[in-house]
């Protein structure tokens, strides 16, 4: 049973479709992040990089999903905002793709939760969750919730309290 499975199960959701939006620069495990969520009999061996995007659809138990998993390739990156309606050097980059994302019109001044997997944590020169955050300058966003798991997605490690976390959120939404 992958981590979907069981976020679908903690929701009492019944085949509700569910879209996700996959983001981040290039080389930081998005694909393989989504991997490891998928239950285990649709995940892949071999992951390679996501040119332009990739749509993967998966069922879980209780869910339908479609993911959109979005090349973080610089000349790729405008493609991020038709998906929002439904190394240190570059943390400065992804901090300005983060601003840019949180002020556009779709995404503004909508209740929804953000979650952040610092990902790579097995890597030497890794960045821990702590000084990530403050790279991002997290704690300047007031409006929705968000939370920053330190992860290796190979392992799976630090996936499960992402979907914990999420699940919280959106069961708080709910009320």
């Amino acid at each position: 049973m992958g981590l979907f499975d069981k976020l679908a199960g903690w929701l009492g959701l019944k085949k509700k479709e569910v879209h996700v939006l996959c983001l981040g620069l290039d080389n930081s495990g998005k694909t393989t992040i989504i991997n490891c969520l998928k239950p285990s009999n649709a995940q892949v061996q071999d992951i390679v990089p996501t040119i332009g995007f990739s749509i993967e659809n998966f069922k879980t138990s209780g869910l339908s999903f479609t993911v959109f998993d979005m090349s973080g390739q610089g000349r790729y990156r405008n493609l991020w905002e038709h998906y929002y309606n439904s190394d240190k050097l570059r943390m400065v980059v992804a901090k300005e793709e983060l601003d840019t994302l949180l002020n556009h019109p779709d995404i503004k001044h909508r209740r929804i939760p953000i979650l952040f997997f610092a990902n790579k944590m097995d890597l030497r020169d890794a960045l821990s969750s702590v000084k990530v955050s403050q790279m991002l300058s997290l704690e300047n966003i007031k409006d929705k919730a968000w939370h920053i798991c330190a992860s290796d997605a190979v392992k799976g490690e630090g996936l499960q309290e992402g979907v914990d976390w999420l699940q919280d959120q959106i069961k708080a939404m709910k009320v």
